[in-house]
């Protein structure tokens, strides 16, 4: 192989490289693909009760980790809503929350998943469970 043609293999490996680089970072961003969320962790039951105390904890971690995004009551219209190409969950939207287990929702707080920060490594296993009776408190139950 002479030097004319490595130059061209070395452009053309080049260029396929970098289609690949950003064909990644497309999907990355864009493909958000449905959880796949452990059989285990989708039965685990919430080990704290509902309590005022429980409920006033969670709105105190709501307020510093949660609003900005999913807004004060929950509806995803927090002030940093619209900064993301991803919208934040309605947590009030019972037809989508109360299809979810409890351990489901435990599971996404504590995993995330872009724009929402993973919490497992920021909040207690206990503090993750109180937000969980939050947004279960926020979701309307089906008369």
């Amino acid at each position: 192989m002479d030097a004319r043609q490595n130059l061209r293999l070395r452009k053309i490996l080049f260029v396929v490289l970098l289609a690949l680089i950003a064909l990644s970072v497309v999907l990355g961003v864009t493909h958000r693909g449905q959880w796949n969320i452990p059989d285990e962790v989708k039965l685990r039951q919430n080990p704290i009760h509902a309590s005022p105390q429980a409920l006033d904890s969670a709105r105190i971690l709501y307020d510093d980790h949660c609003e900005r995004c999913h807004g004060k009551t929950g509806k995803g219209d927090g002030a940093d809503a619209t900064k993301f190409s991803t919208s934040p969950r309605d947590l009030t939207d019972s037809s989508r929350m109360n299809v979810q287990s409890d351990g489901e929702l435990f599971y996404k707080i504590s995993e995330g998943r872009r724009p929402m920060p993973e919490f497992k490594t920021k909040l207690t296993e206990e503090q993750r469970w109180q937000l969980v009776l939050l947004m279960r408190s926020m979701t309307p139950t089906d008369k």
